[in-house]
């Protein structure tokens, strides 16, 4: 599996730490930036991140930044793209079962990093259910068509 992540300064710190659990535990990440705590537009990394996923870069990607919220606004206007805002183990199992996310969103403000390891764990190892949210799914993706 290869994973993409990104964050902007007020992620970067907690970017670092999740990047290097997720490769020991051998996934492999590619790192889209920020590269430092130096203030830094998170739009920027949100849409390029965003981006390689609706285009097949990688199959799933990682934002953070302060709250999570424009992360995850930038990249649900990328067609293709479902990002799921969760602070909780539930909302991220419940992303991947229901919504088939495919790109987990943090708040660094809200989930620290034991926290964070054990979210995007349990996202990245939980499957789409399909049935009756496929369907919703498949709606989602032609009213964004419009």
């Amino acid at each position: 599996m290869k994973v993409l992540i990104a964050a902007d300064h007020a992620g970067f710190a907690l970017k670092e730490k999740l990047k290097n659990y997720l490769v020991a535990k051998g996934i492999k990440v590619e790192d889209l930036g920020t590269y430092s705590k130096e203030r830094c537009d998170y739009p920027e990394y949100a849409y390029a991140l965003a981006k390689g996923i609706a285009k097949g870069k990688a199959s799933r990607g990682i934002l953070i930044c302060k709250s999570g919220i424009g992360n995850s606004i930038v990249a649900n206007r990328v067609p293709k793209v479902r990002a799921a805002l969760c602070y909780n183990l539930t909302a991220a199992k419940l992303s991947r079962e229901h919504n088939d996310s495919n790109v987990l969103v943090l708040g660094s403000a809200f989930v620290k990093v034991a926290l964070a390891k054990r979210i995007a764990w349990t996202w990245l190892n939980t499957a789409f259910l399909g049935g009756r949210h496929l369907r919703r799914v498949k709606l989602i993706e032609k009213l964004s068509a419009r």
